[in-house]
């Protein structure tokens, strides 16, 4: 009964660093900035359609930026 108890916590305890670690990866690619359609193309880059995600602008350097 300890061991099992033991190897809950040990489960619970990963899970949570599991999300916090997805929260933060998540947080950082809302804050990107936006970009136009016009200025993806005049810096060289190409617009890129996502199923259901929308438009994004894919640029020379490999960044990748949401369309406005």
């Amino acid at each position: 009964m300890r061991m099992r108890r033991i190897l809950g916590l040990a489960l619970a305890a990963a899970t949570l660093v599991g999300v916090n670690a997805v929260g933060a990866v998540g947080a950082g690619a809302a804050s990107s900035p936006n970009i136009s359609r016009d200025d993806c193309t005049a810096a060289g880059g190409q617009v890129v359609a996502r199923p259901y995600a929308g438009y994004t602008c894919t640029l020379p350097d490999g960044t990748t930026q949401a369309i406005t």
